[in-house]
């Protein structure tokens, strides 16, 4: 696939998870790829930060063993010369209770020698939980 390393990226990355297997997306990550995925860490421990490949590849492995990826929309794209941010809508199914979940995320990613070198994502982290508890969050009313 060619032009921009995003495309690349994310083509791997819907294959990768689809199939929920690393070896599609590992080729696209750098060595030292500095991968954050801000979310509710005590939930979803594959969350959070992780330095270097390996570790960005157990992330995504862990993601995969507990969802299955069917979509990704890019609602807004934003491409630089080595970076990129989007708005995405992902569309997902829980592989413990198959109950489908769609999730919304901003991701920033920069690039170095045409692979991911970097990756903050940012989750409606509310709205997650929600569909993964199956029921609503009841807050209490604020004054």
């Amino acid at each position: 696939m060619s032009g921009h390393p995003l495309w690349t990226f994310t083509h791997a990355l819907r294959k990768g998870l689809g199939s929920q297997s690393s070896a599609e997306i590992a080729p696209c990550l750098h060595e030292e790829v500095d991968w954050a995925i801000f979310g509710p860490i005590d939930m979803f421990p594959y969350l959070g930060a992780r330095q270097g490949k390996e570790a960005a590849l157990d992330s995504i492995a862990r993601m995969a063993d507990n969802f299955r990826l069917h979509k990704i929309k890019q609602e807004d794209v934003v491409l630089g010369d080595n970076s990129a941010s989007a708005l995405l809508r992902c569309s997902l199914n829980s592989n413990e209770t198959n109950r489908p979940i769609s999730v919304r995320l901003a991701a920033f990613l920069r690039f170095k020698d045409g692979k991911l070198a970097s990756l903050r994502a940012v989750i409606d982290t509310f709205d997650l939980v929600e569909q993964a508890l199956g029921r609503p969050i009841h807050l209490p009313a604020m004054v």
